[in-house]
């Protein structure tokens, strides 16, 4: 089975979803952009009836059987399911990291690899995956010395996201200095730092308390707010879904297959923003999130 590493260029029923308000992300900026899922736009995944079998040292594997699914311009897209169902790996086909054995794919409206090539998408991994030896800056300029952006560019890049993920004043900080909620900000930065079409997210907060992993959904709610990214987002959470996506795909156990599309509405009744707001402010009294 192929398999390439990232490029550092690296019938449903509705239920709720929230968005917090203006005032609880220190990831967002001060202006609220509207929702992009309001207006979605063409397609940025394309893939028609997907499989994927590898052969392994106990015998064959069937990862994905016949996944279909269209995503686009500007949704929210998360995969959930059972260990093993093959979110992660679906994500890894989108990126060209894994080459399915049947089916269609276009990303961008090309082929997964042209999109790779073309560095369409940024990739978050479980674990941050950030250099110990490189400071925060350092780590962030990576993939822009790579693609050949110019110092200047770099700089300003470097200062856009990290403010953008609340990280201003940390850039000659070493990894090992930083909380593990931090270190994944850096992580996402770095993603959006050449300013992809895309995010791909696998499993992002998975390690972290959830109290940091609350507070971390809601800034990334805010951040893709406000740069109007499309984002497939893998999660073992059902609330952590639910409070995120405009659709969540719903696995089958191996061969993965898509047994449910739920397309979300928002309801932002005056009962659910109060018990909301009441579940927030009392994580808040007792718990910092300056980490």
């Amino acid at each position: 089975m192929a398999s390439r590493q990232p490029s550092m260029s690296i019938v449903s029923e509705p239920t709720i979803r929230h968005r917090p308000d203006e005032h609880v992300s220190s990831f967002s900026p001060a202006t609220s952009a509207p929702s992009p899922a309001s207006s979605p736009g063409r397609l940025v995944v394309d893939a028609q009836n997907i499989s994927l079998t590898f052969e392994t040292a106990d015998g064959r594997v069937d990862a994905l059987s016949n996944v279909s699914l269209q995503v686009a311009e500007g949704e929210f897209v998360s995969f959930i399911g059972p260990s093993g169902c093959g979110k992660t790996t679906m994500l890894r086909v989108v990126a060209d990291l894994q080459q399915p054995s049947s089916g269609t794919l276009l990303v961008n409206g090309m082929s997964a690899e042209n999109a790779r090539l073309a560095r369409s998408y940024g990739y978050v991994f479980q674990a941050p995956a950030l250099f110990p030896w490189r400071t925060i800056e350092k780590n962030l300029k990576l993939p822009l010395e790579i693609m050949g952006f110019s110092e200047a560019d770099q700089q300003q890049r470097v200062e856009r996201y990290l403010s953008l993920v609340n990280l201003t004043g940390f850039e000659r900080k070493f990894p090992w200095q930083l909380s593990g909620g931090m270190q994944q900000r850096v992580s996402i930065a770095r993603a959006l730092s050449f300013d992809p079409a895309m995010l791909l997210m696998d499993e992002p907060f998975g390690a972290l308390d959830e109290i940091v992993r609350d507070h971390l959904n809601e800034q990334l709610l805010q951040l893709w707010k406000s740069t109007e990214k499309t984002v497939l987002f893998v999660t073992h959470s059902i609330p952590e879904a639910v409070f995120l996506s405009t659709k969540i795909v719903v696995m089958s156990p191996r061969p993965g297959r898509i047994i449910d599309i739920i397309d979300l509405e928002i309801r932002e009744t005056p009962e659910f923003l109060k018990i909301a707001q009441r579940v927030r402010s009392g994580l808040r009294a007792g718990h910092s999130y300056d980490e």
